[in-house]
């Protein structure tokens, strides 16, 4: 899929998850279901860090471009590493190793560390790249007109103030894992969001190696994804309008149920 869907995905999908804890009668603090929401829909960009011509290669300017490219490269030498004889061959690394749920708990886990060792500034570097990617994906219309200067500030801006926001007593700092583990749960939107990507990138023409690197029929690199007659090229009229109209509905319906308006 493309950018905008993904990162719709993604924040659809955090906000069911606050509708589900709110039905199981441990509600979301509303800071955490907002700010989930929007890392999310940043981390949904993610994955596609492999690929220098996605959305994420031109959030942050050369420096955002160039990792991109040694993303590319890393995990196209993973793949010629670790393919099976029934693998395709292939030129490039795009949808391999950030393509994969090991990638997803791996920079999750790394993003929950970050987080609870490096206390106020890691939270805030979270915060401020995974803001600026929502913006990128969310608003990609007005991100696309604007200048990359501004897009950081709006970034920073609201990292600043959503980490005084959550800062505050009972505004979630501590949700799920407790007192001393204050921001632990940062990396459970991320692992989502990246999962979130790889599902919607499993919907596709090409389908997606999510479970890597478990084997299925001889293949190490196997793209998941549904009968190919329900398949359906990235940017089609299905994503843009079918899909994206759904993530918002469902996005909508989970938030409302979240905060106890449904």
């Amino acid at each position: 899929m493309m950018g905008p869907a993904h990162s719709l995905s993604g924040a659809a999908a955090w906000l069911g998850v606050g509708a589900a804890t709110a039905a199981a009668g441990h509600p979301m603090p509303w800071p955490v279901l907002v700010v989930g929401a929007l890392i999310c829909a940043g981390a949904a960009l993610a994955p596609d860090l492999d690929h220098k011509s996605a959305t994420i290669s031109r959030a942050f300017g050369p420096l955002s471009r160039g990792l991109c490219e040694v993303v590319d490269k890393i995990s196209y030498a993973v793949y010629k590493a670790t393919r099976s004889k029934k693998d395709a061959r292939r030129t490039g690394g795009h949808r391999t190793l950030t393509h994969t749920w090991l990638w997803a708990v791996l920079i999750g886990g790394g993003a929950s560390v970050l987080a609870v060792t490096a206390d106020r500034w890691g939270v805030l570097a979270l915060l401020f790249v995974h803001l600026v990617l929502a913006v990128e994906g969310l608003l990609w219309r007005a991100a696309r007109m604007s200048s990359d200067v501004l897009v950081w500030l709006l970034g920073a801006t609201s990292a600043w103030i959503l980490a005084g926001v959550l800062d505050q007593p009972g505004n979630g700092a501590d949700w799920l894992f407790g007192t001393g583990q204050e921001y632990l749960w940062l990396g459970l939107p991320i692992v989502l969001g990246a999962l979130v990507h790889d599902i919607g990138d499993a919907l596709t023409v090409s389908g997606c190696p999510v479970l890597w690197p478990l084997p299925i029929a001889g293949k190490r690199w196997y793209p998941l994804g549904p009968p190919k007659a329900m398949r359906f090229r990235a940017g089609s009229w299905v994503e843009l309008k079918v899909l994206m109209p759904v993530f918002v509905l469902l996005g909508g319906f989970g938030g409302a149920s979240a905060l106890g308006f449904i």
